[in-house]
């Protein structure tokens, strides 16, 4: 027994050790990266003199979080999991899932179709514009973008970093023939899907011999080609001064959300005036649009085109020795997926009211793709719970004005979002490398369905 219990003390001392030293390396990295870029901080003086300004403070917070988190991490939370999974492994596998898991997403949309309401009795009818608005519609929309690029990415295999291209066509497809020609949004919907899906087989041809890193190439610089045309093109365009004055959705013509319309919605139904009722109106339109990109994506994913997707992500050489044509398998991949982006672009146009080349750059596509590979590829759930928690997290930074109590005055959360993304990023891909959701049902199987590990998938025995 003495010599188990030493064997013990001399293995926890061993970790202790270990976890200090990496909590001191992780200390000093900290101290590397954050020294230019929060230690010091550089401001204009009233006589437009550049003055440097020393955070020492705020820095040290940054190094002592670094380090204890690696402190935390190494000690504890490694030799916890350790133990959970050698728990997992010993414990026997009933093979029944629980109520909540097995009706995951039934309960979820229920709980999208209450949420407008329940916003309102909450926080009021002008109060609840906040809720609906930026944590709802906008979750919604990276939701539905991340559904559409995983068409492309997560199906198909094939890397596209300019997906953002898509959903500036769509925007400005609807914002420039609403005012031009008077379209309504219901007519101008499907043909900015149509005039997306256009330019997503234009994109399709010029890499149908493209793979991996020349992919991802080809696409950026599709991309940067779509933004730099909606900028020096002025005559069509306006340029950086953007499309304003865009005309907002209507219920189907019946009821409009133009005030000064004699069927104003409020006035129809006697409610007092609020553009709250707008958002709630584009909330549910958002929602209806991003069911219907999971409906179409788990319909096509059991069809023949579906398989030649999944067969071309796994092996394109071998796709090819089994009679698929290569060619329409990825044309098919891009147009679909563009044509999603386009709807979440003319919905976007219609909610901002408002289109410019800035609200198009790369960053959007790198978050949408981001959302894509840490939600898990090909997993219509952990996607929808990917955007939710970075996009929703970014912007719970805007109400955490608390932490000025802690950083000092001059700390603004939301200029440190991209920081935490980052680190969010970095946590995802040590503890859940396949994504949040890292499992999925198979498209075809045999006797019995069951659910195959994100590690069989990615080899092609899934």
């Amino acid at each position: 027994m003495s010599n188990i219990s030493n064997t013990h003390e001399r293995a926890g001392g061993n970790l202790t050790a270990q976890a200090l030293r990496e909590g001191f390396y992780a200390g000093l990295v900290a101290l590397g990266l954050f020294v230019l870029f929060v230690g010091l901080e550089t401001t204009q003086n009233i006589r437009n003199e550049l003055v440097l300004n020393q955070r020492w403070g705020l820095l040290a917070i940054f190094v002592a979080i670094a380090a204890v988190g690696r402190f935390l991490s190494v000690a504890y939370l490694r030799p916890w999991i350790a133990a959970r999974k050698a728990a997992a492994s010993t414990r026997p596998q009933d093979g029944e899932e629980s109520f909540f898991k097995r009706n995951f997403s039934k309960i979820a949309i229920a709980a999208l179709l209450i949420y407008p309401p329940l916003m309102v009795m909450i926080f009021g009818v002008q109060g609840s514009l906040k809720w609906v608005d930026n944590f709802g519609i906008q979750i919604l929309i990276y939701v539905m973008l991340a559904w559409g690029l995983n068409i492309v990415v997560g199906l198909a295999g094939l890397l596209d970093l300019g997906y953002v291209a898509f959903y500036a066509v769509g925007a400005y497809s609807y914002a420039l023939l609403s005012q031009h020609f008077g379209f309504s949004f219901w007519v101008l919907l499907p043909l900015a899907g149509i005039l997306a899906a256009f330019w997503g087989m234009i994109l399709g041809f010029p890499v149908l011999r493209l793979k991996g890193d020349y992919l991802a190439i080809v696409t950026l610089a599709f991309g940067e080609i779509i933004r730099l045309v909606l900028i020096n093109w002025t005559e069509v365009t306006r340029g950086t001064f953007g499309v304003s004055g865009i005309p907002k959705a209507s219920v189907f013509g019946i009821w409009s959300f133009d005030v000064s319309a004699p069927n104003y919605f409020a006035k129809a139904f006697g409610l007092p005036m609020s553009s709250a009722y707008y958002k709630i109106f584009l909330f549910y339109l958002i929602l209806a649009l991003a069911l219907l990109t999971a409906y179409v994506t788990i319909r096509l994913r059991r069809m023949p085109i579906g398989r030649a997707w999944e067969a071309l992500r796994e092996d394109e050489i071998a796709c090819r020795s089994l009679g698929i044509n290569t060619v329409t398998t990825k044309l098919t991949a891009f147009s679909i997926g563009a044509m999603f982006g386009g709807f979440a672009g003319s919905f976007f146009a219609v909610r901002q009211g408002f289109v410019s080349p800035e609200s198009f750059v790369f960053l959007e596509s790198a978050i949408i793709l981001a959302i894509v590979v840490l939600g898990g590829m090909g997993s219509l759930v952990g996607i929808a719970v990917a955007a939710a928690v970075m996009v929703g997290g970014t912007e719970l930074l805007r109400e955490m004005t608390f932490l000025k109590q802690v950083f000092g005055p001059d700390f603004t959360p939301e200029l440190y979002r991209m920081l935490i993304f980052g680190v969010a990023m970095v946590v995802v891909m040590v503890w859940k490398p396949r994504g949040f959701v890292g499992s999925r049902e198979p498209t075809a199987f045999l006797r019995e369905r069951k659910a195959v590990s994100g590690s069989f998938t990615k080899e092609g025995h899934g």
